[in-house]
């Protein structure tokens, strides 16, 4: 019964009031393509990693060359595919610190199913399960439970971390059977092949099976982002998610599949890196989940929700791994690669609240101008 003081057509308001439309919630307004590219911070990374990429061509010769350009792309696509699954996470104003672990999990599981001499896609199908059984916990207690996604993922984090070392007994697996080829051919393969093995020319990259992956989930997940209902509600969520409770938006199972998603390309990364290496210990992908926030930060996801975009998150990664690579060329101490990480970190954050909220920038220019003049 609504109170004694509202009358019916004061009700009515109020109920139009406290209600709103997906279009109120996601904020999307009409923009010139110019203004949406200048205002895009992943259009100002990609801009920094071309200018950084030529600087290093012209300084070291060797950077460009066919085989480095490989070993770029097979390195940082792993973080890349998870670095989009942590996208999807952070756009609904949550975080997921269990990737890293899930990755050490999945491959031990994997690994373990290898030894015991079953076939490779029963391994992968059971590594797989794994890690989606660790996504599905993380968003049970984020999405219905209501608990900090900081908290149960960092809970995830130590659990599935233990898990693999009990599981390996804290051993290298590396006997998989007769199933061995088939896995080290899945995490090895390589497109286009150069001559005299393939058709491609002597300075043509043979790019790594993992950076190919990368590319087929960013381009679903950027269909899913731009063309669906499903993106949408996403992006509702982070920009109001009370707001869009009331439009009718299924707000705790979409929170869910975003943990279930994050925890899929974990997986993936990590079968992958199973392959590549034919052996899988425990130890995989610790401190991971640093580099793939990282990478979603620089890309312009927006840690408080409601910005994030697949390419971006690919972009980021791709970043990360060329100063990485550009250090070590340069004969710089690889202890410094934290430093020039946190640096970029910091500038592109800055650099999306420059682009993309005019009232931080009259603010700060505001101030420092009164400073100035008073």
């Amino acid at each position: 019964m609504p109170p004694d003081n509202v009358t019916p057509r004061g009700e009515a308001a109020a109920i139009e009031s406290d209600h709103a439309s997906i279009s109120d919630v996601v904020g999307n307004k009409e923009q010139t393509l110019a203004k949406k590219l200048f205002g895009s911070q992943p259009f100002w990374v990609t801009v920094a990693l071309f200018i950084l990429i030529m600087v290093m061509v012209a300084a070291e010769p060797t950077f460009g060359t066919s085989n480095n350009v490989g070993n770029i792309a097979r390195n940082f696509a792993p973080f890349g595919i998870m670095a989009i699954g942590m996208t999807m996470v952070i756009i609904t104003g949550g975080i997921d610190l269990s990737v890293g672990s899930v990755m050490g999990l999945v491959a031990i599981v994997a690994g373990l199913f290898l030894t015991w001499d079953y076939a490779w896609y029963v391994a992968f199908a059971m590594g797989m399960l794994t890690g989606l059984i660790c996504g599905a916990v993380n968003g049970f207690f984020v999405a219905y439970v209501g608990m900090p996604s900081f908290v149960v993922t960092l809970g995830m984090l130590s659990l599935a971390r233990s898990l693999a070392v009990v599981f390996s007994q804290n051993q290298m697996l590396y006997k998989f059977g007769h199933h061995a080829p088939i896995v080290k051919a899945i995490g090895q393969a390589k497109w286009p092949l150069r001559e005299p093995a393939g058709w491609a020319p002597a300075w043509v990259p043979e790019i790594s099976s993992h950076f190919w992956i990368m590319v087929l989930i960013a381009l679903f997940v950027g269909f899913v982002f731009n063309f669906t209902a499903w993106g949408r509600h996403l992006f509702a969520i982070g920009g109001n998610e009370p707001a869009a409770r009331m439009t009718g938006v299924p707000v705790n199972w979409i929170k869910f599949q975003t943990y279930v998603f994050s925890a899929f390309t974990a997986a993936v990364a990590s079968l992958l890196l199973l392959g590549y290496n034919g052996s899988a210990i425990n130890a995989m992908g610790t401190g991971y989940e640093l580099r793939v926030i990282a990478a979603t930060v620089i890309g312009g996801a927006n840690l408080m929700g409601g910005a994030g975009t697949a390419y971006g998150a690919i972009v980021g990664s791709a970043l990360l791994e060329v100063i990485r690579n550009a250090l070590l060329m340069a004969g710089i101490d690889s202890n410094w690669q934290g430093a020039f990480v946190g640096a970029f970190i910091v500038l592109a954050v800055l650099l999306g609240m420059l682009t993309t909220d005019r009232s931080f920038v009259s603010t700060v220019f505001g101030n420092w101008f009164h400073k100035k003049h008073r």
